[in-house]
């Protein structure tokens, strides 16, 4: 009787260890669609303020020389900014859908919503609110978890920002290396 039950658990963990693994291949193929989307909103956002817009930082004590260390940041790139578009970055996780690759069975996560208004292929994107609502989630996830890394790399210029923050830095995506960088 002891043999069949343990031969019973065996083959119930069998069966379930592979949907176990496809569920956490899915949960880091969101982590990482979030992240890479989450890039991109915010490099979108910066973009649309004026790089001539300056603020100034610093201190506005008086030194004892009779100084103040005040200096002065492009708007785009504060840290006042970046939080601000920190707080809504995650509300357009609902411009997105989510694709199938037919070959790797990954997902990843597209925008489905034009910025300008033209019209865009839709036709490999799955529209779906759960898809949309745990996108959000994660995103929302990822900011409160990492908004010092987010400050870090968004208030300096840097290129490949997806692959620097959300494989190297944070973990979020274990392949990125298979997903297509975009073309600028």
């Amino acid at each position: 009787m002891r043999e069949a039950a343990v031969l019973l658990a065996s083959c119930v963990a069998v069966c379930l260890l592979p949907s176990f693994s496809l569920s956490a291949r899915q949960g880091q193929d969101l982590r990482c669609g979030a992240c890479r989307a989450l890039v991109d909103e915010m490099d979108w956002a910066i973009s649309q303020i004026d790089p001539k817009k300056m603020i100034q930082t610093g201190s506005f004590r008086i030194n004892p020389d009779g100084s103040q260390s005040i200096r002065e940041v492009p708007l785009a790139r504060s840290e006042g900014n970046l939080l601000e578009l920190m707080e809504r970055v995650c509300e357009r996780m609902e411009d997105y859908g989510e694709r199938t690759d037919p070959s790797t069975n990954r997902k990843s996560y597209i925008r489905v919503k034009s910025r300008t208004g033209e019209p865009m292929d839709l036709s490999e994107a799955a529209l779906d609110s759960r898809v949309t609502s745990s996108l959000k989630f994660a995103c929302e996830t990822i900011v409160e978890h990492h908004e010092d890394e987010l400050i870090e790399f968004f208030s300096h210029e840097t290129d490949n920002v997806k692959d620097k923050l959300c494989s190297k830095r944070t973990d979020l995506c274990d392949h990125a290396l298979n997903i297509p960088h975009d073309e600028l």
